[in-house]
């Protein structure tokens, strides 16, 4: 596409838009960077499927600035068409590195060009918000109960979070959660913030002139980009009301983690105390015998519930069934008995009677998802149920059992709510899994690529366009993957290393050998360690046993926030860092603090997680291979996602180590490898040590810097 024409802001006259290509060299210059292959390939092809329609998978290497190549054809056709872009993203982390960093300097360099002020928001969720109303008049009476929480004589925890939220209301600018820091708990942030459902409403509400949502939405309906997150974009998907501006154009960045925010946002829970909780809330507001109806369906619910047996469920039992129809049931008397809204009612009374119903109306819709979830053939199941029971910690539950219901796919529902709706552009650094895009894109609700549904990895490197359409389906949804590559050498810049001499890992937490291996491995690296374990425990009994044995401080993730010991790792090139999931995909940590990256196991879903069982089962139950398509593909992801962890610069050199020998010896393992980046791979111990010594003998003597 050629210049377009813009309004001139100083003379009222037209001015050229410049080309996407004078756009993306302008944007770079500004960042004091140089154009890179993959960056330049990046935006054309999202400029392409903007122009087209038709959506495009971009997998882009860490170092490729994957960020300019979407928000420059992005920013280009939202001052070209005075339209929104919505850019998604599923961390706080690249939110804030869009808003604070990325966009204003792009604003900066590209709007002379364009012609324009660029506008820019940052949009979350209501409950993202402190509510100025709530904060003034207080929250409903909740699991809570009993005296004020400013009584000094029974100030605790919670009240000192409530008074310090009070305080931050009398000063903050923009009333979002994550400006506060510290923060404080959900159940703090509950006593000042509302859901969409028991909002007021701008009109109605005394303080809807400065509600500090309705201006974030307001700033954002007349912003050329939007930086939201996957579940907000998910409720904008679900809901029957819209939440984000009107936008043509979605951009996904991390779209490895968009299935799990959407799954996450579509799960519904029920439990004794929410069912309690909802007839307090409704206690004053309806006839007395209503609520005691539903308090008795709450009683009965909690005895059940703690008699059943924890996990995934697959028939409904008579008494489970009558339970759920009482809880239904009770729900919508009250519900009836609240009656319609009516608009000249005080605000107090109104909130109250907004967060009744909210209680109300989320008890009945799950009670009846619940009850409906159970269809005889598993092949046609859409919900997948199981039974929480508490944690217990010194002798007490820390929370209720409660039942949750969540969708076994959510491939159907961003099909029809943002494929067949507007352009999509997903990315992430990892988006091939085994060399294809197919296993994500079959998450997605994407059509296969080819009349098999399969393709090697050449094609998808290539990123060669297909197109692709279901049979029998109205709407042709069309796309394409492409892989722009990294700008790190992966043979020359790391190593693989699988432990093929270790025992395959058991159930009964890490074996004398692969805390030896662990030892070894660190002590030829001189630290600069990042351990990421399967589970908790799993690095919690690492730190413990090595800590002592260690020529290097070690750190375990709880020891303090993670972003503290992130932090402390990164400044102390010696020291190790042990931890789980979190660590695996959020930590960035270039240089010599980092030189090796140990993973303890293949981190396949535990074999008893209700919805990984319960997805892999239906697709078996359709034909496929359920094991690869669901745990095969998570573990692919995980471990691509970790490595991803070793090299962040251009000058970072090491070793990703994996004590599983499956990785080495089992069917999968060729998928599994396919997934990770090209590393120049072994599985010879002398050889790994040897290279790490070097590294850390380079990394010591900073002259040195080569390695053999």
């Amino acid at each position: 596409m050629g210049d377009v024409p813009a309004p001139d802001l100083l003379t009222g006259s037209e001015t050229q838009i410049p080309d996407m290509a004078t756009l993306l060299a302008a944007a770079v210059t500004s960042v004091g960077g140089a154009e890179r292959p993959g960056q330049v390939a990046m935006a054309q092809a999202v400029e392409k499927a903007i122009e087209s329609g038709e959506h495009v998978a971009a997998q882009a290497g860490t170092g490729t600035g994957k960020s300019l190549a979407y928000l420059v054809p992005a920013i280009r056709h939202a001052v070209e068409k005075k339209t929104t872009v919505v850019v998604s993203t599923a961390t706080i982390a690249l939110q804030r590195q869009l808003v604070d960093r990325d966009l204003p300097r792009l604003a900066e360099a590209l709007g002379p060009l364009l012609g324009t002020e660029l506008k820019f928001a940052i949009l979350k969720g209501r409950r993202n918000y402190l509510c100025l109303h709530r904060v003034q008049t207080g929250a409903p009476e909740e699991e809570d109960g009993g005296p004020s929480l400013f009584d000094p004589q029974q100030l605790s925890s919670l009240g000192r979070q409530v008074k310090r939220l009070n305080e931050w209301a009398e000063e903050t600018k923009a009333g979002d959660r994550d400006e506060l820091v510290p923060g404080v708990s959900e159940q703090a942030w509950r006593q000042v913030a509302v859901t969409a459902k028991e909002c007021l409403g701008a009109q109605r509400c005394p303080h809807g002139s400065e509600c500090f949502a309705e201006l974030a939405r307001a700033e954002a309906g007349e912003a050329h980009i939007v930086v939201t997150n996957h579940a907000l974009l998910a409720i904008d998907a679900l809901e029957e009301f819209q939440v984000l501006p009107e936008h043509d154009v979605v951009i996904v960045d991390e779209a490895h983690e968009l299935v799990d925010r959407v799954t996450s946002v579509a799960t519904g829970d029920l439990s004794a105390a929410s069912v309690e909780m909802a007839a307090r809330r409704c206690g004053r507001l309806t006839e007395e015998h209503l609520a005691d109806r539903l308090k008795e369906a709450a009683e009965g619910l909690g005895l059940l519930l703690e008699e059943m047996p924890a996990g995934r469920m697959d028939v409904l039992s008579p008494a489970l069934g009558n339970t759920l129809a009482s809880v239904r049931d009770a729900a919508h008397a009250c519900i009836t008995a609240l009656g319609p809204e009516k608009k000249d009612s005080d605000p107090g009374d109104m909130a109250a009677r907004k967060a009744a119903r909210s209680s109300l109306e989320d008890l009945h819709d799950t009670a009846v998802r619940l009850l409906e979830a159970f269809q005889p053939e598993i092949a046609q199941r859409f919900d997948v149920v199981w039974l929480e029971k508490p944690f217990v910690q010194e002798g007490r539950p820390k929370r209720p059992p409660a039942l949750h219901v969540a969708p076994i796919g959510v491939g159907g529902l961003l099909r029809t709510t943002l494929f067949e709706q507007r352009t999509a552009v997903l990315t992430s650094a990892t988006l091939t899994l085994g060399g294809s895009f197919e296993p994500l894109a079959r998450q997605w609700g994407l059509p296969p690529l080819d009349e098999g549904g399969s393709r090697d990895a050449k094609t998808a490197a290539e990123g060669l366009a297909r197109t692709a359409t279901e049979k029998g389906e109205e709407t042709e949804v069309v796309w394409s993957g492409l892989d722009v590559g990294s700008p790190f050498d992966h043979p020359k810049a790391g190593i693989l290393y699988v432990a093929r001499h270790l025992p395959q890992p058991g159930r009964d937490g890490l074996a004398d050998a692969y805390l030896t291996e662990i030892t070894e491995l660190i002590e030829a690296a001189g630290g600069r360690t990042l351990g990421l374990f399967s589970s908790m425990r799993a690095a919690r009994q690492a730190a413990d046993e090595l800590k002592d044995h260690l020529s290097h401080p070690l750190l375990c993730q709880g020891e303090d926030s993670t972003s503290l010991l992130v932090k402390q790792f990164a400044e102390d090139e010696r020291t190790c860092l042990f931890g789980t999931l979190s660590l695996w995909q959020g930590v960035d940590v270039p240089g010599p603090s980092l030189q090796l990256v140990i993973m303890d196991r293949i981190p396949f879903p535990r074999p008893d997680d209700p919805v990984s069982s319960a997805r892999s089962r239906a697709v078996a139950a359709r034909g496929g291979n359920g094991f690869m398509a669901v745990a095969a593909t998570h573990a692919a992801l995980l471990l691509a996602q970790g490595a991803g962890r070793l090299l962040r610069s251009m000058d970072d050199r090491g070793v990703v180590a994996v004590l599983d020998p499956r990785l080495a010896t089992a069917r999968y393992g060729g998928f599994l490898k396919n997934s990770l980046p090209p590393f120049w791979a072994t599985t010879d111990p002398a050889v790994v040590r040897g290279a790490l010594r070097r590294l850390d003998a380079a990394a010591t003597s900073p002259e040195d810097t080569t390695q053999s």
